[in-house]
């Protein structure tokens, strides 16, 4: 059995134009063409969709998902990990819900809250483990106190901040500039501007230690950023990851 390109269009919530993209730049090739001209879908390619709703879901851009797709070919496999944080995601989100509902009832009836269970499901330490093991108990300490004293405002504009420097990293790769020009020189100021402003972190506080230390954490966060998938989506895939880890290279060796 197969699907015509309108029947998986509204099957899966997404539309006509997104699936004859998805095959242009062959992220979902169709099973077949008729002698109409007309797409359709066997089980197979519906698989392979729901992976980059999925993928797309947390943000991915398609070159990353699509990367992300080649190096795992074992659907099952990968649908599996999925499902996995899809049923951790469904569980924090019922006791935020089941929290803010207590809270909800609290404040109406004009009862007691009860603190321990207000914050059920806000997890701000998903990452402690992993910051420690890369820079030690004192940078996840520092760097949760900073971000735990911001407001929301605050929190919203550094964000915003963030995604703006992904994006247009993300915009100068694609637009084919050498990781030496100006633009993408100008860029690697700037991350390197925005990570001495992360407390904690070996470039927040350079007068602690030398320039080679400070030239050695922006290669190595170079690297890292093309060797892990999650850093990797924040600049369109492996292969932004790369440009921009070839332009801190070059800026970290004549700067600092």
């Amino acid at each position: 059995m197969d699907w015509s390109v309108q029947q998986i269009a509204k099957l899966a919530g997404t539309t006509s134009r997104t699936l004859r993209h998805y095959d242009d730049v062959g992220l979902l090739k169709p099973s077949r063409t008729g002698n109409n001209g007309y797409r359709y879908y066997d089980h197979g390619a519906l698989v392979r969709l729901q992976r980059i709703l999925l993928l797309r879901e947390l943000g991915l851009g398609l070159a990353a998902v699509a990367e992300v797709i080649g190096h795992e070919a074992d659907a099952e496999r990968a649908l599996g990990r999925h499902l996995e944080w899809l049923r951790q995601e469904q569980d924090r989100l019922a006791r935020q819900i089941a929290s803010v509902q207590q809270t909800i009832e609290a404040v109406k009836e004009g009862g007691e809250i009860m603190a321990e269970k207000m914050f059920d499901g806000f997890d701000h330490t998903q990452y402690k483990e992993e910051v420690e093991e890369r820079w030690g108990q004192e940078a996840y300490v520092t760097s949760d106190a900073w971000w735990r004293g911001m407001g929301t405002a605050e929190k919203d504009a550094w964000k915003r901040r963030s995604a703006q420097l992904g994006s247009d990293w993300t915009a100068a790769a694609e637009s084919g500039v050498a990781a030496d020009s100006p633009e993408a020189q100008d860029l690697a100021r700037r991350q390197v501007e925005w990570l001495t402003g992360i407390p904690g972190t070996p470039a927040a506080a350079p007068a602690t230690g030398s320039n080679s230390d400070l030239k050695g954490y922006v290669a190595g966060l170079g690297e890292m950023y093309v060797a892990d998938p999650r850093f990797a989506a924040n600049y369109g895939g492996e292969a932004g990851a790369a440009f921009v880890r070839d332009a801190l290279r070059i800026y970290a060796g004549k700067h600092l």
